[in-house]
């Protein structure tokens, strides 16, 4: 580093409450590894902020050295997107308070927060917001690229769930966005993923959920998926909001509540939950619970916590994966058929298909009404594959595409930003946003005209 660098990361270390950590530094291998092990960068210097001036701190230096910035909140993003090599990485996990209002219903979240923080918390009074299905996923990230869950049917994406968002901007400022005050910059926040600057801290709202559900897996062999995926898309077209169910076609994990001689197996899954009155639970699924001949079934009398951190075993930190997703507009035969044929060919023991319904309150609002769109998503296709060794990248990297390729055609058009993979570029990002991709382009030139937010899926500001 040059002498003038030097003299401004001793300035900046002066300004931290929390640590500056340089390549080769105790716990720098640490700060910049994420979830997805395919993801090896090495930043040129890491801000462990604990609070907001430290943010903005990070933020300055950033600017001012002409260097890339990241921002680190969970790190489970598939592409990586908390870590640029030779850049600036803000890593906010030390940032993990949780306040929750009961009576107001609203829950004050900073911006290094897990899942699991909020769903502890907020539990407590019987009350949840709108996340995702991974406990250790971050929040920021979720939430800024609009965010869905097992309650999206009834309360809409994560984003619809936000009252207000605190963040630094591209020229180190602190501002409040809501409805109220910086609209403009509220309206793509939700969604817009992290291109509009650096949020500390978000404000959600809160509905009466739990402590307890009725939630769990239940399982069959891989030949019964014909007759169970056709049972699922009926159940599926009737479910009331409370109650979401996702479909997994995989090899069986070597869990407990399944028999050993299945351990490897292909098999066909529903993924439950009915967030109801615990006692009316019984009727919306019986047509999931005597169905067929399940060998395995842990659907039952759960906590929401535990719901909630069900899937986090198949998801541990330092695999490699590699994704590729779309929104469908409903559960169609076809789509189904080519899952089915796709999840034969899977070269991987942690590989999943998976289906998702956010169907319901999604399409009470308009398109327009945030920045992520896609209102007439009725579920979520994702071809995840997985696995541990670097030469086995190609195979799987082929299967998820070749599966893709084959299921895209029955795609709304549009796609998830948060699963977008590391290749994806300009034409996936447009096609994530949709006919709201023009106004985030404006937003971001407003407030990012030169573009420092970009290690994201970018929009690009206009005369950039």
């Amino acid at each position: 580093m040059t002498m003038s660098i030097n003299k401004a990361l001793d300035d900046l270390k002066t300004r931290l409450k929390g640590e500056l950590i340089l390549p080769g530094a105790p716990g720098y291998d640490e700060s910049r590894s994420v979830w997805n092990a395919m993801i090896d960068r090495r930043p040129a210097v890491i801000v462990r902020a604990m609070g907001v001036p430290d943010v903005a701190a990070g933020v300055h230096f950033a600017r001012e050295q002409g260097l890339p910035l990241s921002i680190k909140g969970g790190g489970h993003n598939i592409a990586g997107l908390a870590v640029a090599d030779g850049g600036v990485m803000l890593d906010l996990s030390l940032m993990r308070g949780v306040s929750v209002d009961p009576a107001a219903r609203t829950a004050r979240v900073e911006a290094g927060c897990l899942l699991g923080d909020v769903d502890r918390e907020t539990q407590v009074h019987g009350l949840a917001t709108v996340l995702g299905f991974v406990s250790a996923t971050g929040v920021a990230g979720l939430t800024l690229g609009g965010g869905f869950g097992y309650l999206t049917r009834r309360f809409g994406w994560t984003s619809d769930n936000v009252n207000s968002f605190d963040l630094v901007t591209a020229g180190g400022r602190t501002v409040h966005a809501s409805a109220r005050e910086n609209a403009d910059l509220f309206w793509g926040l939700r969604g817009g993923g992290g291109n509009f600057g650096v949020v500390t801290s978000f404000e959600f709202k809160l509905h009466p959920v739990g402590p307890e559900v009725i939630g769990g897996l239940i399982a069959w062999r891989g030949e019964e998926a014909p007759k169970v995926l056709e049972m699922y898309g009926t159940l599926v077209k009737q479910a009331p909001p409370e109650l979401t169910v996702a479909a997994l076609l995989r090899m069986a994990p070597p869990a407990p509540w399944l028999p050993r001689e299945i351990h490897g197996r292909p098999i066909v899954a529903l993924l439950a939950c009915y967030s109801g009155p615990v006692d009316e639970a019984e009727k919306h699924l019986a047509a999931i619970k005597g169905f067929g001949s399940p060998v395995g079934d842990i659907i039952q009398r759960r906590t929401y916590v535990s719901q909630q951190s069900l899937l986090d075993a198949t998801q541990p930190k330092g695999r490699r994966n590699y994704w590729k997703s779309e929104y469908l507009p409903g559960v169609e035969p076809r789509v189904l058929a080519k899952a089915i044929e796709h999840a034969g060919r899977m070269v991987s023991p942690y590989a999943v298909l998976v289906f998702f319904p956010v169907d319901g309150v999604l399409g009470q609002f308009p398109e327009n009404h945030s920045g992520i769109g896609n209102r007439d998503a009725g579920l979520v296709i994702n071809i995840a594959g997985s696995w541990d060794k670097a030469e086995n990248d190609s195979a799987n990297v082929e299967w998820a595409r070749a599966a893709w390729t084959d299921m895209r055609g029955f795609s709304t058009g549009g796609t998830y930003i948060n699963f977008l993979s590391e290749d994806d570029g300009a034409e996936r990002i447009q096609a994530a946003y949709r006919k709201n991709y023009d106004r985030l382009v404006e937003i971001k030139t407003k407030w990012d005209p030169g573009n420092l937010f970009r290690v994201n899926k970018n929009i690009v500001p206009r005369h950039s």
